[in-house]
Formats: structure tokens, C-alpha cells, sequence
């Protein structure tokens, strides 16, 4: 959601009013959770294969490729935790 707040900003400044604001405000926030991202598909990628490690990744560019990801992700079992609803 931080790319549709920035890209809404990105309207604004470049298009509407240019007014910065927008820009000033999920530009920061889009940046730590893209970082985020990043980092913690890094620390799970030791439970994927390569394959689906570096689609991740590439998921992390276009605006809302993470959530395509993330669904096709949860279609195959890439993001269960290996437990039982038991542990």
C-alpha cells in the first residue's frame, strides 16, 4: 500500500499542484518498508529454492508485484510456517 501512496503523492506533485507533500510523507514510509521487504525475504529465502527466492525480489519493483507474489506464494505453500495448527 506505501506504492499507492506514493504514487498518488507522485500525481499530485507532478501533475495537480505541485506540492511535495504527498512525496514528503510515504516517500520515507515506502522506503523502509521496500528495505523491510528486502530483509525479510532475505532471512526466509533459506526455506526456498532459488527460483522462488529471486522472484521475490523481482516482486519488490513493479508497484504491487509484492501482493501478486504474496498470493501465488500462499497458492503453492511457499509461506506456511511448517507447523501444525497441534504445535
Amino acid at each position: 500500500m506505501s506504492w499507492a501512496g506514493l504514487l498518488i503523492g507522485m500525481f499530485f506533485k507532478y501533475v495537480l499542484v505541485n506540492n511535495e507533500v504527498g512525496v514528503k510523507i510515504f516517500g520515507p514510509v515506502h522506503g523502509v518498508i521496500f528495505v523491510g521487504y528486502v530483509l525479510v525475504t532475505l532471512m526466509v529465502a533459506h526455506r526456498w529454492d532459488r527460483k522462488t527466492t529471486v522472484w521475490a525480489l523481482l516482486a519488490s519493483i513493479p508497484p504491487f508485484g509484492t501482493v501478486v507474489f504474496e498470493r501465488w506464494a500462499q497458492k503453492n505453500g511457499k509461506l506456511d510456517s511448517g507447523r501444525t495448527a497441534s504445535d
